[in-house]
């Protein structure tokens, strides 16, 4: 009965940022809010769909680093303490706002909100989110994407092609443990590709990739269907391009719905608003205020004057925007399938934090869209490249051009001037690598559990941490810079350390478990095979 696929991605994604050395620490906070206004909101939405037998198919990843976080204890634990500290707040903000009927409301609707989240991942998750996440794909209605093992950007990266490779390797070796399955597609962080970086997916049993439009309206040879249908690289491996129409709609500041006046205003929260005093129990310890995520504000437009936020209206306009989406959708197949011999796919994809923490109603949105789709009209389904793949096996083979989904397309934001300067150290770092590999792979043969074999995976590690595009995407953007150059300077030290302790051998044992306990991903897997070929021989 329809006539074309809708594709919707969310690619949650973040840094790993663990600190068992503080009590506290801010940039961790980006973990336990996700949580709270964006993981559990999709755990919800997810849940009530399939009690409810609404059929639906979403494609999503879930980031090494972001699934080590949401698997990790002390993670875990604190961010009981977080919401705990979030029901105190909202319960104090129902008894202040008793006699003020703008905001009593609301602060009850966020204790409410708050209680919920602690109870679903206390009570019904049993603190592990990521087997909720790995449940909807078991019986089928997401699926689950892999990626890198810490997010790092290929297209700069591959200047030391071990490194590439094992970025992808060992990303789809933590996906195996993490879901035990091999995984099917695979998300490019900030869908960097450069033709070459296919060969890395294939050998890694990857079926299809995702690429900005431009990657696949540029390649060569031409696109006979654009971005409707995915192409084959010379590899076999699939590529699947990005609907510039569809993403624009939902991201875009200007253009997409997330900046309705109606909606929730993102930068006005009590934990900036209210009297110091009686806020400073629940921000930062050092007196930093920060975000609480209790926000009584719409848009309401382009001025500092803020309106109370008014749920009822923001539910309707997501039920609105929601009907929006799914008519232009319908609109846009009808018109393209009319000029292909097969049905069109189009593909959406979108940061999944974009959903619950900067666009409040973001889940709601989502929620309305895929019951519209099941129910309002017969044009449209929803469906993952793995359903179109095996629909329409065969495809045009075409190699995909150089490309991102970045500011201007291409690589500008993760290599300009702010950011320049870490690539010479994780080269470097990165030739290092392979030459400790080389060097010591007889000796990990022998004992995978001696001290050689434990420094040269931290090694691996804190060079793989020290590649995440997280930390020179934050030096562009400017935000939290000097946590993102410490990080990266601390990663190579650290890795350098190791390396001419193994060269004078002289590994001290001591710190050397002090920095594994601190940055403990991967923990359990073999980082380093992944940089000798002589150890990859032998596995």
């Amino acid at each position: 009965m329809h006539k074309g696929y809708l594709c919707l991605v969310l690619h949650a994604h973040l840094p790993f940022v663990r600190h068992p050395e503080e009590e506290d620490f801010l940039e961790e906070n980006w973990l336990y809010e996700a949580i709270t206004e964006t993981y559990i909101p999709f755990i919800q939405v997810f849940e009530k769909l399939i009690e409810d037998h609404v059929d639906f198919r979403i494609t999503m990843s879930l980031t090494p680093t972001l699934a080590s976080m949401l698997q990790d204890e002390l993670l875990q634990n604190r961010y009981i303490r977080h919401i705990d500290k979030l029901i105190e707040l909202a319960d104090k903000e129902v008894q202040r706002t008793g006699y003020d009927p703008k905001f009593h409301g609301l602060a009850l609707m966020y204790y409410r909100k708050f209680v919920e989240a602690k109870e679903i991942f206390v009570d019904r998750c049993k603190k592990d989110l990521v087997s909720a996440f790995k449940r909807f794909q078991d019986i089928g209605c997401v699926e689950i994407l892999a990626s890198c093992a810490t997010h790092g950007f290929l297209p700069i990266l591959s200047v030391n092609p071990t490194d590439a490779d094992a970025q992808v390797k060992i990303g789809v070796g933590h996906y195996r443990k993490t879901f035990g399955r091999d995984p099917v597609g695979f998300w490019l962080p900030e869908c960097g590709y450069a033709p070459g970086i296919d060969n890395l997916l294939a050998d890694s049993g990857i079926k299809y990739f995702f690429v900005d439009s431009h990657g696949i309206v540029n390649a060569d040879p031409a696109p006979k269907y654009s971005v409707y249908a995915p192409l084959y690289c010379p590899t076999g491996v699939a590529a699947f391009g990005r609907d510039w129409e569809s993403s624009k709609q939902v991201w875009s500041s200007k253009e997409g719905y997330p900046g309705d006046p109606d909606y929730r205003e993102y930068y006005k929260d009590i934990g900036h608003e209210l009297e110091y005093e009686y806020i400073k129990p629940y921000i930062h310890p050092i007196g930093f205020r920060i975000n609480t995520g209790l926000k009584y504000w719409r848009i309401t437009g382009d001025t500092d004057h803020k309106e109370p936020y008014v749920p009822e209206w923001a539910k309707e306009k997501a039920a609105t925007h929601a009907g929006n989406f799914m008519f232009n959708r319908e609109k846009q197949i009808e018109h393209v399938a009319y000029h292909m011999d097969r049905k069109p796919m189009i593909i959406s994809p979108y940061d999944a934090e974009l959903f619950g923490h900067w666009w409040f109603e973001g889940p709601m949105w989502i929620d309305f869209l895929i019951r519209k789709i099941a129910y309002d009209q017969k044009t449209v389904k929803l469906a993952t490249p793995s359903d179109y793949l095996r629909e329409y096996p065969v495809n045009q083979m075409s190699v995909p051009s150089t490309s991102t989904w970045g500011y201007k397309g291409y690589n500008e934001v993760w290599l300009e001037g702010s950011n320049d300067w870490i690539y010479r150290h994780l080269h470097a770092a990165g030739e290092r690598m392979k030459e400790l590999a080389e060097k010591f792979s007889n000796c990990i043969e022998k004992d995978k559990f001696g001290l050689a074999a434990l420094a040269l995976n931290q090694a691996a590690r804190e060079l793989l941490l020290a590649q995440a595009s997280d930390w020179p995407f934050i030096m562009k953007t400017g935000t939290m810079v000097e946590y993102a150059n410490k990080r990266v300077k601390l990663h190579i030290n650290r890795f350098t350390h190791i390396y001419k302790d193994m060269l004078n051998g002289s590994i001290d044992k001591e710190w050397l478990k002090e920095v594994e306990s601190r940055d403990n991903i991967f923990s359990d897997m073999d980082c380093a095979k992944y940089y000798s070929s002589r150890l990859s021989l032998c596995v």
